[in-house]
């Protein structure tokens, strides 16, 4: 399936899960939005996954807020900007207005990661650059309890933040390279400090794993 075939179906998907004002906007032009997936976020993740097309948040005034695209699991928002409409031919309003929305995603805790149409269409490379050190910077900062962690556990924990579903003790062994056996003895001590939870099976045998809520925003530098 091409491009413009998964689009379709995503953004389908989308209209179905959305409800309000949120509805409305997915309705309107999405032509920068595409373009944002097309040569940005589909080369660097791969895959729609944990994407949110109009991502609503409160802003700081109490009225509803919208990104482009927001990616909860690693607490980004993504937006495309036309020199036109965003720069050129801007009103002081509008200006205050961006400004404000800016500092209302900072409040909830989440990048904000702005693309201008321009560089997309000419220098996608160079956005995918960009995209992929704030991924390689996650995490990577002392003083947040995740480096230390022992690196094993460190790694675990980057690959299932960018797996996006449960994941099994066969991906981890994948991941470290290592036996199962071993990695199960890193799985648990995850599970005892509250970086991943089990799903699924039951009390004696656990088929998937879920990284958890304190884990993510440890990841993201958030404690």
């Amino acid at each position: 399936m091409g491009f413009e075939q998964e689009f379709e179906r995503y953004l389908e998907d989308q209209k179905k899960a959305a409800s309000g004002q949120r509805a409305e906007m997915l309705e309107r032009n999405l032509a920068g939005t595409k373009l944002l997936f097309e040569n940005l976020l589909l080369p660097v993740f791969g895959k729609f996954d944990g994407m949110e097309m109009e991502y609503e948040m409160n802003g700081l005034s109490g009225a509803k807020i919208y990104s482009d695209v927001g990616f909860p699991r690693i607490r980004t928002v993504f937006e495309e900007d036309h020199f036109v409409t965003h720069a050129e031919k801007i009103t002081r309003d509008r200006f205050n207005f961006e400004r404000a929305r800016a500092r209302s995603v900072a409040v909830h805790g989440f990048i904000y990661f702005p693309y201008s149409r321009d560089e997309l269409e000419k220098k996608p490379d160079f956005c995918q650059r960009n995209l992929y050190e704030l991924i390689g910077r996650i995490g990577s900062l002392a003083g947040t309890g995740f480096m230390q962690l022992p690196v094993y556990e460190r790694e675990v924990l980057r690959c299932a933040l960018m797996h996006y579903k449960p994941f099994q003790l066969s991906d981890v062994s994948e991941w470290l390279t290592l036996k199962k056996e071993t990695c199960r003895k890193v799985i648990r001590e995850l599970e005892r400090k509250e970086l991943v939870d089990a799903v699924g099976g039951g009390s004696v045998k656990c088929h998937e794993f879920l990284i958890t809520d304190k884990a993510v925003h440890r990841l993201m530098r958030m404690v």
